[in-house]
């Protein structure tokens, strides 16, 4: 097998989640302009949290971490991968069966856990009502993961980058029909749910197919790989999924207050917009690469891709969250303020997406680290960092939330993420030579901070300049798209001037991942 090109590799996958993204901002626009912060809109927030958690966990934390590093060396050494991977197969699927039809019947409890301050007002059984028609998603977009898992181990990342996109082309075409037909807005949205859960998972069961691997479910077995396998995936399932954890702990906080969780949730899909494209991009990535370097012991080789991974996750995070400091309020408004949201609204939602930019960098930085343990098979080091950073997490939101109110929840979880960071990184020195950024790296970072600072002055300038028409219908849209521009251009120009990064060498990764 071809080795995998890592910075062509993120941008296919860079590309796809950009356009999940990108739709998933607009399914937000929809949802704020359609239902608004308020009762139904805090109890979809919290219901769709609920599968997206348990995915983050079984999927996303737990496959991607124990699953993919055992399933590629398997692949370079032929030691029956396909076996492998479909008794992964049958057991996440009988795990999850099990776990959604316990959750269908204590949905309610789920939600006491999840949102205690909804208990006592309508929000709570709105809550049990949509939780008990989105949960079985969460069945589907696991089993899309380990397909998607596979096809990454292979270096095949299109078909599973693209599979997230499927979700929000069908739940925004749904609320756009159920507004235009006179339908219920919120009903259709939820039922939309598991339906894009079925084509995702078929979208990546076809491609793996295509691919030659044919894994079809089959009575599961407990074998010493199985064993093994969920041995590492526990704790790197805590530790892959502290980030929905401390968000879990913020709306739990913010059920007490009158739209917060709303308000939270707005401002969280807006950081998560840079965050997909480059963090997640940047991990499923990395991981195969350095788990097949680590393997056949090419730790120059995992040297220089864990450093070129972590030079041009910051070159494109550090300007992203200097640009969501500097104008959140612009980049809200125009977005999310029409319909049934409104100024006060944004002014909420862009308190905590500035909150949420200061910790940008942190939450991308977790994705480069902790493949350096995954790879390794060790998931215990990281699963005892993450208890510690949800110490952090849950001491600050709940101690600080009778002092500052709502806003508390969004400042824990961006310490927690520092925090997080801090422990990754004093960890990683355990590992050698290969776990520390190489000088081209030391280098440049500093230039990359410059170069955002700059822009963000940039950025400033431009928001005094265009302020006016930023309040105007009809080209407040356009305004904020030429203020965007405005930010990007002066970045890569000053950037390659001052020697952050070369431009040449985006150019020629996306011709190769083309």
């Amino acid at each position: 097998m071809k080795p995998i090109r890592l910075i062509s590799g993120v941008l296919t996958v860079g590309f796809w989640t950009l356009m999940s993204r990108i739709l998933g901002v607009l399914r937000e626009v929809m949802i704020l302009a359609f239902i608004g912060p308020g009762p139904v809109m805090d109890a979809f927030v919290a219901a769709f949290r609920l599968p997206n958690m348990f995915r983050r966990f079984f999927a996303e934390g737990a496959f991607n971490a124990s699953f993919v590093p055992m399933f590629s060396k398997r692949l370079e050494t032929d030691d029956n991968p396909i076996g492998f991977a479909t008794q992964a197969l049958s057991g996440l699927a009988f795990a999850l069966l099990i776990l959604s039809a316990v959750a269908m019947v204590f949905m309610p409890g789920l939600v006491w856990l999840t949102a205690g301050g909804f208990v006592g007002d309508a929000r709570f059984d709105l809550t049990v009502d949509y939780g008990r028609i989105v949960f079985p998603y969460i069945l589907l977009i696991s089993l899309t993961a380990l397909f998607s898992g596979v096809l990454n181990a292979t270096g095949r990342f299109a078909a599973a980058a693209a599979a997230p996109v499927f979700l929000n082309i069908f739940v925004c075409i749904s609320m756009a029909w159920a507004a235009y037909s006179g339908g219920e807005v919120i009903r259709w949205l939820i039922w939309t749910v598991p339906v894009a859960g079925v084509a995702q998972l078929a979208l990546v069961w076809v491609a793996a197919d295509r691919a030659g691997i044919k894994l079809r479910p089959s009575r599961p077995r407990w074998t010493p790989e199985m064993k093994r396998l969920v041995a590492v995936a526990i704790p790197a399932a805590l530790a892959g999924g502290v980030m929905q954890i401390n968000l879990l702990v913020g709306q739990q906080v913010a059920s007490h207050f009158d739209k917060a969780v709303g308000w939270l949730y707005a401002a969280d899909r807006l950081y998560q917009l840079p965050l997909g494209v480059v963090g997640i991009a940047v991990g499923i990535v990395l991981l195969p690469d350095l788990s097949r370097r680590l393997g056949a012991q090419d730790d120059a080789g995992a040297k220089h891709a864990f450093s070129r991974a972590g030079e041009l996750s910051l070159a494109l995070t550090i300007p992203a969250a200097v640009a969501l400091v500097v104008i959140p309020l612009p980049l809200v408004s125009v977005l999310f303020e029409r319909g049934a949201t409104g100024s006060d609204d944004s002014a909420a939602i862009a308190a905590a997406v500035a909150v949420y930019g200061l910790g940008l960098p942190a939450f991308v930085l977790q994705k480069v680290l902790q493949p350096l343990f995954f790879a390794r098979e060790d998931t215990k080091s990281p699963f005892h960092f993450a208890v510690w950073a949800m110490v952090v997490n849950a001491a600050v939101a709940i101690g600080l939330a009778p002092v500052i109110g709502w806003i508390a929840p969004a400042i824990a979880t961006t310490l927690a993420g520092w925090v997080m960071v801090w422990m990754l990184a004093r960890g990683g020195r355990t590992l050698g030579d290969v776990a520390r950024f190489d000088d081209r790296f030391r280098r440049r970072i500093w230039r990359v901070c410059l170069a955002s600072v700059a822009m963000g002055v940039v950025l400033w300038g431009g928001t005094l300049l265009l302020g006016p028409f930023l309040g105007v219908a009809g080209i407040r849209f356009i305004a904020l798209v030429a203020l965007i521009a405005l930010g990007m251009v002066s970045y890569a120009l000053i950037g390659q001037a001052i020697g952050a990064f070369s431009l040449r060498e985006f150019r020629d990764a996306f011709r190769r991942g083309r």
